[in-house]
């Protein structure tokens, strides 16, 4: 991909980054695929957008906190997440520049696809967990971690993408009042309830965004993002259908409103790569096929099937058959004799 090929947007940022097209977007901002005439490669830079309520001195933060946990994010080093090339800043505005990963979102995937079988959603689950506790491990709270920001490219690899939002440890608090960033069927419960995030909330939304993956939709999912939210914090997750008796109970583990009562990483791992490994994970659920019905005086009736005789009757319903078709000939054939006579 060169700057010529891209073309469709003419600014150019920080001198070096020439926006094409839009790629993606979300309520933190705009992806795009652009070009860095610099170093002469394909880049993705998000362009952060903060909402339109918040006041001026809200918004100074905001950035900052963007800016500051991008350049967190940028000392992640994994397979399974994105990478994080530069920060800046034009216009006010902020802009992190990532590595350019071809695919699709996993949303997209369930979306025209329709829901993954267990054994692929545990592999996912896999590599979404590594990335995680590389980021744990660094002192990054990712914080919004949904089938949306999760990449899978044309080989099946997945990434884990958009640190925008994340959480940093270790550096100076910059924190956004009564301002909770991410999307509602994907937030922990106790960062719902205002607490602050922990890596414990990364593991549930890790099993919210698989979830999603094996039964197509979310755990808890309402068009009202505060009905949203409360169903969250109070309902119990919606039963799994598909994802079977060996990723189910994962998951059943992982939404777990108690954050002390999910897996441990390692513990994790193991359960995930046990259902990746087992075979039977990779079976398409059994479809429970419905009797026939017909229509009955503007109702629809069930038709039960249909029973099978056994030989044994069979071979005597079809002799006593023959025997009455004998007496009946016999009659007949008496009958014409006597009126001949």
């Amino acid at each position: 991909m060169t700057a010529s090929e891209l073309g469709a947007d003419p600014r150019l940022v920080a001198g070096r980054y020439r926006l094409g097209e839009r790629v993606g977007r979300g309520g933190m901002g705009v992806v795009w695929a652009a070009y860095d005439e610099l170093l002469a490669r394909p880049v993705a830079v998000k362009e952060v957008r903060l909402p339109p309520t918040i006041d001026d001195e809200e918004r100074a933060l905001l950035r900052e906190r963007a800016l500051r946990e991008a350049r967190a994010a940028a000392r992640l080093d994994h397979p399974c997440a994105v990478r994080v090339f530069d920060v800046c800043e034009a216009d006010e505005t902020a802009f992190i520049v990532m590595e350019l990963i071809e695919g699709r979102t996993l949303s997209d995937v369930v979306r025209s696809e329709g829901p993954l079988l267990p054994g692929r959603v545990a592999e996912i689950g896999v590599c979404l967990l590594d990335a995680l506790t590389a980021a744990h491990e660094a002192g990054i709270v990712h914080r919004d971690v949904k089938p949306g920001n999760v990449i899978v490219q044309p080989d099946g690899r997945v990434t884990l993408t958009d640190f925008g939002i994340a959480s940093t440890a270790g550096d100076p608090s910059i924190t956004s009042t009564g301002l909770l960033l991410g999307s509602p069927a994907y937030i922990a419960p106790e960062r719902a309830r205002g607490d602050n995030p922990e890596p414990a909330s990364d593991l549930w939304s890790l099993g919210a965004t698989l979830y999603t993956a094996v039964e197509g939709r979310p755990p808890h999912d309402h068009p009202d993002p505060v009905a949203t939210l409360t169903a969250v914090v109070t309902d119990p997750p919606r039963p799994c259908q598909r994802a079977g008796e060996t990723l189910g109970p994962v998951l059943e583990q992982l939404l777990d409103k108690d954050p002390g009562q999910r897996p441990e990483p390692a513990t994790l791992r193991d359960l995930l790569r046990a259902v990746a490994a087992d075979v039977q994970a990779y079976q398409p659920p059994p479809v429970a096929v419905a009797p026939p019905a017909v229509k009955t005086r503007g109702e629809t009736v069930a038709l039960r099937p249909a029973e099978v005789e056994a030989p044994e009757a069979s071979m005597r319903t079809r002799a006593l058959a023959w025997a009455v078709l004998c007496i009946l000939a016999f009659a007949l054939a008496f009958a014409v004799t006597a009126a001949v006579r």
